[in-house]
C-alpha cells in the first residue's frame, strides 16, 4: 500500500499523507472506502500511531478523507476536497507552467499533457 523512504528529507507523516493522497486521487482507494485504522497502518509500516494520526488529520483538513467516530476514516468524493487545497494546487500549477514556458515548452504541449494526450 505505502512505502516509506527513510532517506527522504520529508517527515514520515508527510510521506504517509502524500502516499495516501495519491492512492485516493488515483482511485486505488475508492470514494467512501474505509482506510486502515491508525493502529493497523502503524503496525504495517512499523511506525508510531501518532504519526499516522497526524497524516489522517492533515488529509481530513485538506478534504481527502473524513472520519466517523467509532467507525473509521473514509475517502471522500472528489467534490468534497477543500477549495483551499484546489487553490493551492492551481497556484503551484501556474508556477510550474510559467517555468516550463520559460524553458521553451510550447503552450500546446502543456495543454496536451493536461488532457493526457502524451506522445
Amino acid at each position: 500500500m505505502l512505502q516509506l523512504d527513510y532517506r527522504d528529507a520529508r517527515p514520515i507523516y508527510e510521506q504517509v499523507k502524500d502516499g495516501l493522497r495519491r492512492l485516493v486521487v488515483t482511485g486505488a482507494i475508492q470514494e467512501r472506502e474505509r482506510l486502515p485504522s491508525v493502529r493497523q497502518l502503524a503496525a504495517s509500516l512499523a511506525i508510531n500511531p501518532n504519526t499516522i494520526q497526524k497524516a489522517y488529520e492533515a488529509l481530513e483538513a485538506e478534504g481527502y478523507v473524513y472520519t466517523v467516530p467509532g467507525r473509521g476514516t473514509f475517502a471522500t468524493a472528489q467534490t468534497d476536497v477543500s477549495r483551499e487545497r484546489r487553490e493551492t494546487l492551481l497556484q503551484q500549477f501556474d508556477a510550474v507552467a510559467a517555468e516550463l514556458e520559460f524553458l521553451g515548452v510550447p503552450a500546446d504541449e502543456l495543454a496536451r499533457r493536461v488532457r493526457k494526450e502524451r506522445k
